[in-house]
């Protein structure tokens, strides 16, 4: 009885497994299955093309808030814009913000997870203009700004930070034309080649509302330069050395978007907008005429909706901006009536493709069979994914 009693009072000694790294294990499990089924194939399918939505939204947003500014221009329909509430604007900034925002930190998710279609991105002909469209958007976002002034500290700070990328870029870019030489440009030139051009003539016309004219002149004469030895080798481009699919060829209005941000750049330099930035703005409006005036050119890449559909729009609100600072100083009818229609067609065609990507968000997210293979980057093919629009 007493052996029983003082076994009874021996401490119990009870083994407790601790079972946290297992389901550690199995959170980081859950993760890596959540990244792999859903992120990654967004991630492979997203590409810096992507771009040519924030190009839009930024460059319309600088559109109102020019045709928003007081002026001695008392048109009719600006007057009616400076009616409307600064809330308007606001709304389309921030529109235009949240979907840069968003589409930057996509873009350096795949620069993490996916850095070889990153690094075969940069190395391709086509995929390597597009690296400069997140920092053009930037620095039109910048120039549109409703918060703080050219001559705030913020400003100039933001300046270095959007330009240095473009100056890198330019480097290698730049450098493999005057290298290379002749044979390597004409292999390699498309239209999106002109972006390069526009990242310098963005960063020329921001730094020019700085009041930094050496600097606005330094990043011009860089791109104009250039844009003269490209143009004139996409004119003269030899026959099957015409490397862009019939799906990009909306991105062929970059041939008029050039010379209308080389307009808006020399204005902003010289203070006016004088004789060169008006025949900088006649050759873009002969370029856009040129361009409209053959539709047959479109005719395949206007089937179903892509993504490269966004390469109406940018193009078409820098020609009416041009437009608007030229009906400003020339004062006149035609003038006005031109800087209306260019205006309304670029809002016209900037909602339509907002519509159009509503109405296939869903068909923007990638199912496994449209899924690119890991060792492809940039392609063509991105684009020629078809979005038929669901009505």
């Amino acid at each position: 009885m007493a052996m029983h009693e003082r076994e009874s009072q021996v401490p119990q000694i009870e083994l407790v497994i601790d079972q946290t790294p297992d389901k550690l294990a199995e959170n980081q499990g859950g993760i890596a299955m959540i990244f792999k089924d859903f992120i990654s194939p967004i991630l492979e399918r997203f590409h810096a093309g992507y771009f040519r939505i924030s190009l839009s939204l930024c460059s319309q947003a600088l559109l109102w808030k020019t045709l928003g500014e007081p002026s001695e221009d008392a048109h009719a329909f600006r007057r009616m814009l400076r009616m409307l509430p600064s809330t308007a604007f606001i709304l389309l900034w921030s529109l235009a913000l949240f979907a840069l925002v968003s589409l930057s930190l996509l873009y350096m998710l795949k620069c993490y997870f996916l850095s070889d279609m990153v690094k075969s991105e940069f190395l391709d002909h086509v995929g390597v203009n597009y690296l400069f469209a997140p920092w053009i958007s930037w620095l039109l976002l910048l120039q549109s700004t409703p918060f703080f002034t050219a001559k705030a500290p913020y400003y100039f700070v933001l300046w270095w930070v959007f330009v240095v990328p473009i100056i890198v870029l330019d480097v290698k870019i730049y450098g493999q034309w005057f290298t290379k030489g002749k044979r390597f440009l004409s292999t390699v030139a498309n239209p999106t080649s002109q972006l390069s051009v526009i990242g310098n003539l963005v960063g020329a016309r921001a730094a020019a509302e700085m009041g930094w004219k050496e600097s606005a002149i330094c990043m011009f004469s860089l791109g104009m330069v250039h844009y003269l030895v490209l143009f004139v080798t996409l004119y003269q481009r030899l026959s099957g050395r015409n490397c862009l699919p019939a799906m990009l060829r909306p991105v062929f209005f970059l041939f008029f978007a050039a010379p209308s941000m080389a307009s808006l750049a020399w204005d902003s330099i010289s203070g006016t907008f004088d004789n060169p930035s008006k025949m900088l703005f006649f050759l873009s409006l002969f370029l856009f005429l040129s361009l409209v005036s053959r539709p047959a050119l479109f005719k395949k890449s206007m089937k179903k909706f892509t993504v490269a559909w966004w390469a109406y729009s940018f193009p078409l609100t820098v020609l009416a901006l041009s437009a608007a600072e030229y009906a400003q100083e020339v004062n006149g009818s035609v003038a006005h009536v031109l800087m209306l229609f260019l205006s309304a067609l670029s809002v016209l065609v900037s909602l339509a493709l907002m519509v159009f990507t509503a109405l296939n968000t869903n068909l923007l997210l990638p199912t496994e069979d449209e899924i690119l293979s890991p060792n492809i980057g940039y392609s063509a093919a991105n684009d020629a994914i078809a979005l038929t629009p669901t009505v």
